[in-house]
């Protein structure tokens, strides 16, 4: 089990090691914005929530485009552009 799991991180990263710091990129702050979103869920500050998930579906996009994965692709190329909506609303921009 145990050389199964590190069998697993050591491909990830072999295979594009760029596109395994940007997942590592886009886990790092997609958790902390979904942490902070969590411990304030009765009154976020969006405007500090949105940009860590836009920037966590953004490096997770360009690291999907790289490994070819294209419904992850275009997944989290929709969260980009929802987290841009939501940052403007939240800055009432629009």
């Amino acid at each position: 089990m145990y050389k199964n799991v590190v069998k697993f991180w050591t491909d990830s990263y072999q295979t594009d090691k760029i596109a395994f710091y940007f997942e590592l990129v886009s886990f790092v702050f997609t958790v902390g914005a979904s942490l902070t979103l969590a411990l304030n869920a009765a009154n976020p500050n969006m405007l500090l929530v949105y940009p860590g998930f836009l920037v966590g579906s953004a490096t997770q996009a360009y690291a999907s485009y790289r490994r070819g994965l294209p419904w992850i692709l275009l997944l989290t190329s929709y969260f980009v552009c929802v987290n841009i909506l939501g940052f403007g609303v939240a800055a009432q921009w629009w």
